[in-house]
């Protein structure tokens, strides 16, 4: 199938590592220019080295929970290759603690680690693509957002957040030809979901391994999801294919929570 996505200028955020490197490099095999913005440089020059031979490709460091250092790093990206097309927005995870661990602080730093980081770049790119008459926008959540768990309250509250922006934001800049959707992954074979399986094995009182062993066998399709499957879900909804899905929030949990919205 032809995404029809070659030749556009997609900027991906988080794009480092887990979903994000999986998204660019996806792209990348359909001809697009790459921009990756990241916190760690140590994380990104690894990430370019595995994906310059693939295509254009360029790299961004920022504290995207600093606005005026996102501002300059979706500036840069311009810069390099134009208008923005794509924005994916991957960065950011909110940090895993117990329930009776929170304390407001927590609360806080989560709005920080997802909401903000998303928003800060989503706004000045969105608003330059509705002043062209043309955008898209994919912004990766979880699944928190819409399942509450007891060890990710305060990061699930700011999924939920993020899910009523994409709407809304969705509704209010479609009329300028601007597309706006998310997925809301859950369990993805990254170096947070580790992360979050050695705070619930701290909770339970076992051993991490269990904790991944439990949670697949919980899955309906008998496993956890890979990020490329994630991936392909984000170039659907960035292309031409998707033309008429906006302010959509699709779930990828494999079933895991029977729901009908």
């Amino acid at each position: 199938m032809d995404l029809q996505l070659r030749g556009r200028h997609v900027l991906v955020t988080g794009g480092s590592r887990g979903i994000g490197l999986a998204c660019a490099r996806d792209f990348l095999a359909e001809g697009c220019r790459v921009s990756l913005v990241g916190r760690s440089p140590e994380h990104m020059e690894r990430a370019l080295s595995a994906l310059r031979a693939s295509g254009e490709v360029a790299g961004h460091c920022a504290d995207l929970t600093d606005p005026a250092a996102a501002l300059q790093a979706v500036d840069a990206a311009e810069a390099g290759f134009g208008p923005i097309d794509v924005l994916v927005n991957s960065a950011g995870a909110a940090r895993r603690t117990p329930y009776d661990e929170l304390q407001p602080q927590a609360w806080h730093d989560a709005m920080q680690a997802k909401f903000f980081t998303t928003i800060h770049v989503l706004d000045p790119v969105v608003k330059r693509m509705g002043a062209r008459g043309a955008g898209t926008v994919v912004n990766v959540v979880g699944m928190g957002g819409k399942v509450a768990t007891t060890t990710h309250l305060a990061g699930g509250a700011a999924n939920a957040a993020l899910m009523l922006a994409t709407a809304g934001l969705a509704a209010a800049w479609g009329p300028r030809g601007v597309r706006i959707n998310a997925v809301n992954p859950t369990l993805t074979l990254t170096e947070r979901l580790a992360e979050g399986f050695a705070v619930d094995a701290r909770l339970r009182n076992t051993s991490q391994e269990e904790v991944q062993r439990q949670a697949e066998k919980k899955l309906p399709l008998g496993r956890i999801a890979k990020p490329e499957e994630i991936a392909a879900a984000v170039l659907f909804l960035a292309s031409q294919r998707a033309s008429y899905i906006s302010g959509a929030i699709l779930s990828m949990d494999g079933a895991a929570s029977a729901m009908v919205v």
